[in-house]
């Protein structure tokens, strides 16, 4: 019993440095809050790879010059721009601002040509606008919105203006109007959609939808309705909120020209958040350019799924395999305080007991004492019983002679206390079946050696 309890208590300790080690080990290690790397390639591709520029060219800076000169607006072939021209002419007063507008999709040399003319105050390439050192831009979802989905930059110009005469700009405003779409309209937008899962308008771009970037933003099916821009100062048919009420679950993407708003779970919030962050990096880029709407769609669904693997709005993580590490690792403090809760117990008892003289150890008198004590024991209890058939009287008998060639032998102590050990759980057994309490050894060995 008492070599059990050694073995286990250093069993304890051992097992308490270990996991000291692997903890104190663990800490070096590096932390990396990631929800995983999103798979897209959340860009848009550089001039001249995917179409965005157009086959609209400009006339040379003297003609464009001349046309300026003659008239206060010149809008050149396939120019799209537009704006609120009571609101502008009101702003400019009775200055003599001139203003040139060219199409998208322009060159670096054909940009730099209108650039170079002089005595246009004002130039918009596309819709981005711009005069002297400044470029006006808009900043918020209802600009955005009303430059790509119908070409208005009127806020943009009123605020070039107050920039070019260093006066503080003009509140911004959403003039953007919209409408419920009617029956007809809805009709076969509903059946496309719930057909194959995509609405194209006429004068719309779209070819066919990015495959990859849509699994990716949308692993459970979205449906997506894309339009053509819009006519600027015309109502909007609000698609997006009359299929949602059709289909509160399903995620519904709509596009209006360059303009892309989400409808659906979580719209609130993440609408938003992809909407802001995909305009706000790429809007310079789509205001001068003429990309199509599949370009400008899946960078679109790439920004959202950048936003998906974010975390954010209850969207599911990507799989991260099982660490046992970083599972086990809080437990460790635990399971080390344990060891060496139990190693300080069983050293206390060993102690204590050593202080007691218990009978399995060496009390006064030594180890010969206890053999004396424990051989005399043996004598009395063969007197209670038949030693020739009670075979632990007989086997503590034998451990008692062996200890007692040991003991002369001068083998060492530990041994001889072992074999002690082993007669007085022998002779105790005896004591029981007699029903005799003052011949169990402790009992007996406390009186006698005291």
């Amino acid at each position: 019993m008492r070599v059990r309890r050694e073995l286990l208590r250093w069993s304890l300790l051992a097992v308490a440095a270990a996991l000291l080690a692997v903890f104190l080990v663990a800490q070096r290690q590096s932390v990396d809050v990631s929800y995983g790397r999103s798979p897209s390639s959340a860009s848009l591709p550089e001039e001249g790879a995917a179409g965005e520029l157009s086959d609209a060219t400009v006339p040379s800076v003297a003609e464009m010059t001349a046309l300026v000169a003659a008239d206060p607006v010149v809008r050149l072939p396939g120019a799209t721009a537009r704006w609120d021209t009571a609101r502008v002419r009101a702003a400019i007063g009775g200055d003599d601002t001139r203003i040139l507008v060219a199409p998208p999709g322009l060159d670096e040399a054909e940009r730099r040509r209108v650039k170079d003319v002089e005595n246009a105050a004002i130039r918009i390439v596309g819709t981005e606008v711009s005069g002297g050192f400044y470029v006006a831009t808009a900043d918020d979802l209802p600009g955005w919105r009303a430059q790509f989905a119908t070409g208005d930059v009127t806020g943009q110009v009123l605020a070039l203006l107050a920039g070019l005469r260093k006066q503080p700009s003009p509140p911004d405003r959403d003039d953007l109007r919209w409408r419920e779409p009617t029956t007809a309209e809805l009709a076969p937008v509903t059946a496309a959609l719930r057909a194959t899962g995509r609405y194209v308008g006429s004068g719309a771009t779209l070819p066919r939808l990015p495959e990859r970037t849509a699994g990716d933003a949308f692993p459970d099916g979205a449906w997506f309705v894309v339009l053509p821009a819009q006519p600027y100062g015309a109502p909007l048919p609000a698609y997006g909120p009359a299929l949602h009420r059709l289909a509160p679950e399903r995620p519904v993407v709509v596009m209006y020209g360059g303009w892309i708003e989400y409808h659906g779970p979580g719209a609130a919030d993440f609408a938003e958040v992809a909407g802001a962050s995909f305009y706000a990096q790429y809007g310079g880029r789509l205001s001068r350019y003429a990309y199509p709407q599949l370009n400008v769609l899946g960078a679109y669904l790439a920004r959202v799924t950048d936003v998906r693997y974010a975390g954010l709005f209850d969207r599911p993580l990507p799989y991260r395999p099982f660490d046992p590490l970083r599972v086990a690792l809080p437990a460790l403090p635990w399971l080390f305080a344990g060891c060496v809760a139990g190693f300080v117990v069983l050293s206390i008892r060993t102690v204590r007991g050593a202080g007691r003289g218990r009978p399995d150890d060496v009390g006064p008198g030594g180890t010969p004492a206890r053999l004396a004590g424990l051989s005399a024991l043996a004598v009395e209890l063969s007197l209670l019983t038949d030693a020739r058939s009670d075979p632990a009287l007989v086997r503590g008998v034998g451990r008692l002679r062996a200890a007692r060639y040991a003991l002369d032998d001068g083998l060492p102590d530990r041994h001889v206390r072992g074999l002690l050990a082993d007669a007085a759980a022998e002779l105790d057994g005896v004591a029981r079946d007699v029903r005799m309490p003052g011949y169990r050894p402790d009992v007996y060995l406390r009186g006698r050696l005291s």
